[in-house]
This record gives C-alpha cells, structure tokens and sequence, in this order.
C-alpha cells in the first residue's frame, strides 16, 4: 500500500512539472487536483494502454517502437478529458502539447522512481 501511495505522489509530482513546462497543459487547483489526476492517469495507463498497445502492435513493431510515444501522449490526452469530466481542473489543449507532456512525465516519474527502494531490496 505504501509503495502504491509513493507511486501516486511521484505521478502528481510529474503532472506538476509538466505542467509547469509545457504551455498547452494547465492546473487549476492544488495538491488534490494533481492527485486526482495521478489516480485517473494511473487508470488510463492500466486498463488502456494495454488494449491501445495490443491493437497497434503492428504499428509499433513497423516504427520500431516509436508510436509508443504517440500512445503516452494519447493515454496522457485521454486522461485529461476524463479528468475534464469528471469537474478536476487539468486541462491539455491538444496532442502536441500532451505528446510533450508524456515525455517529461515519463522522465520525472522514471527518475523519481529511482528512489523508491525495490521490495527486493529490503530483504
């Protein structure tokens, strides 16, 4: 549980630093709303990007793994507008600005994941 709550504030933290970074992403809120976010981009991530991968594995193989990017983008644009939906104050104006926004939160939480301490470790 813990390891889940550390992963959900290393989301946030990723969500604010690409929101500070890239122009078409916005945040109107605090804390709660990045949150709120890390949790509907954590649910976008498990249960579709694994149907959206299956189904353009062609794709993928044939660009040799660059559409990967496009699918974070669209995963990351995805989780926007249910965020939209359901009244969180996170907004991305379009698949550039969320394209952008993938990379720098995939490089956040992969740097900050390092210091998370691996449950192999710890024995």
């Amino acid at each position: 549980m813990r390891r889940l709550i550390l992963r959900l504030i290393i989301n946030g933290l990723a969500l604010y630093v690409a929101a500070r970074w890239v122009p078409g992403i916005e945040v109107r809120g605090g804390v709660g709303t990045l949150i709120a976010m890390a949790l509907i981009f954590g649910l976008v991530n498990a249960l579709v990007r694994p149907v959206v991968t299956l189904l353009t594995c062609p794709l993928i193989i044939v660009t040799l793994g660059l559409f990967i990017l496009v699918i974070n983008g669209l995963m990351l644009l995805l989780a926007s507008w249910l965020g939209g939906t359901l009244g969180v104050g996170f907004h991305i104006r379009g698949l550039g600005s969320a394209f952008v926004g993938a990379l720098i939160v995939s490089l956040v939480s992969w740097a900050l994941g390092l210091l998370i301490p691996n449950d192999k470790e710890r024995d």
